[in-house]
């Protein structure tokens, strides 16, 4: 009997963290920042979402988030995204996503697509309503785009009645104050609109669990150490001051593997003050 008290305990609170889990950054392709509380550092990964954190991307950036109920979203270059709120309500995921900017996919575990879910990601004047499905869209100047990939989704705007997408390949477009227009895109191109939003292991990525890392320069002076962390954290890159062979090296860490840190490294010759990054061991 105590045996079974102590593992209904165990599955109780395993649920209730499940519950309270964050939304969670799985991988950044740099550079990119989190702006929270009014101050913007350098995206990472490993990092939890709180309400109301902002995500930007640069130029030829990712970044993977993976929520707590299973699903994953993907951001592409130079994109603006808001994580307005997420919780489990009663058996029921609910959150409310917000791209400002730029493309974003949004896929659900095959294995968790049984998982109740009530997802509300506005695209810039559109909002998407997800309940379990596969979708890509992008918000630019010009439009806002919402293609259905699998499944099937409800879009609505300002104005215009609802729109429910429900067969592969169709897509909602809008521009500017404009009707909202419903047609099917070809596979060549949701091919290459799902590029843009997929980190590539050509480009600078990093992963939680990334074992390799970059020596960006090393000073003998900690003070010209730290006057370039400084730049390489404002251009969006995770950079780190650590004591090295008698001097202070500039280190980026957990990179996803060697061909992403060379990408990296590639990135960083850009960077005044960078003049030959050193590939370290993996850790």
């Amino acid at each position: 009997m105590k045996t079974r008290i102590v593992v209904v305990a165990f599955l109780l609170l395993a649920a209730g963290l499940a519950r309270g889990a964050p939304a969670v950054v799985e991988a950044v392709q740099y550079p990119a920042w989190l702006e929270r509380g009014g101050h913007a550092v350098p995206l990472m990964p490993g990092t939890a979402l709180q309400s109301q954190d902002r995500l930007r991307t640069g130029a030829n950036a990712r970044v993977q988030l993976k929520m707590p109920e299973g699903s994953a979203v993907r951001l592409g270059e130079n994109a603006q995204f808001v994580f307005d709120r997420g919780a489990d309500d009663r058996g029921v995921f609910r959150a409310a996503l917000s791209v400002l900017a730029g493309a974003f996919r949004f896929t659900t575990d095959a294995l968790r697509r049984g998982q109740r879910r009530d997802i509300a990601i506005r695209v810039k004047n559109s909002t998407a309503g997800i309940r379990g499905t596969d979708v890509w869209g992008k918000a630019t100047g010009e439009r806002d785009i919402v293609c259905l990939i699998e499944g099937k989704v409800t879009v609505t705007s300002e104005g215009n009645a609802a729109v429910t997408l429900d067969q592969p390949l169709d897509f909602y477009q809008k521009r500017g104050d404009g009707p909202p227009v419903v047609a099917k895109v070809d596979a060549k191109q949701i091919d290459l609109w799902m590029r843009e939003t997929e980190i590539s292991a050509e480009a600078p990525a990093a992963r939680a669990d990334g074992r390799w890392r970059v020596m960006a320069a090393r000073f003998p002076a900690r003070d010209d150490a730290l006057a370039l962390n400084r730049a390489l954290r404002s251009g969006g890159y995770p950079s780190e001051v650590i004591a090295r062979e008698g001097g202070f090296a500039v280190v980026i860490a957990h990179l996803a593997g060697e061909s992403e840190a060379r990408a990296l490294m590639a990135n960083l010759r850009a960077v005044p003050g960078v003049l030959a990054p050193v590939l370290l061991p993996a850790r």
